[in-house]
């Protein structure tokens, strides 16, 4: 079942970053796939996954994440806790090699997220397109 929201965004500079539930059946233009939420999905076994990667490093650490609680009107706050994260080193170096891959060819970010527009994912791929290595 191909997802609604799924999405990508290419500037004139900026690698081809597409947002996918991992859910979804794997898309032709979807490149390297890569797992970005903490915890593995709900119900989802490994070997129906179609992933490349998991990158658990580059998801928002757990407290941030009960904070959150995908509640819309928290995202501009839970946006801003999440960058801040993303200056830390281990996610820094997630950021790093997520940006490596998505400058090699198409990037898919997955997760088991519903609301895609209020998701991590989004905040993780703006991200990697200002990544300045």
């Amino acid at each position: 079942m191909a997802s609604k929201k799924a999405s990508a965004r290419t500037s004139a500079t900026g690698p081809a970053i597409h947002i996918r539930r991992v859910y979804d059946t794997p898309g032709p233009d979807d490149g390297t796939r890569v797992l970005v939420d903490r915890v593995w999905p709900r119900g989802l076994a490994k070997a129906d996954a179609h992933l490349d990667e998991w990158a658990k490093d580059a998801a928002p650490s757990t407290e941030l994440r009960r904070w959150y609680g995908h509640e819309p009107d928290r995202f501009p706050e839970f946006t801003r806790r999440y960058h801040a994260e993303l200056t830390t080193p281990e996610r820094q170096a997630a950021v790093d090699h997520l940006h490596t891959l998505a400058t090699s060819g198409p990037l898919t970010l997955l997760t088991a997220v519903k609301d895609l527009d209020h998701g991590h994912v989004q905040v993780l791929a703006e991200a990697i397109r200002d990544h300045d290595g």
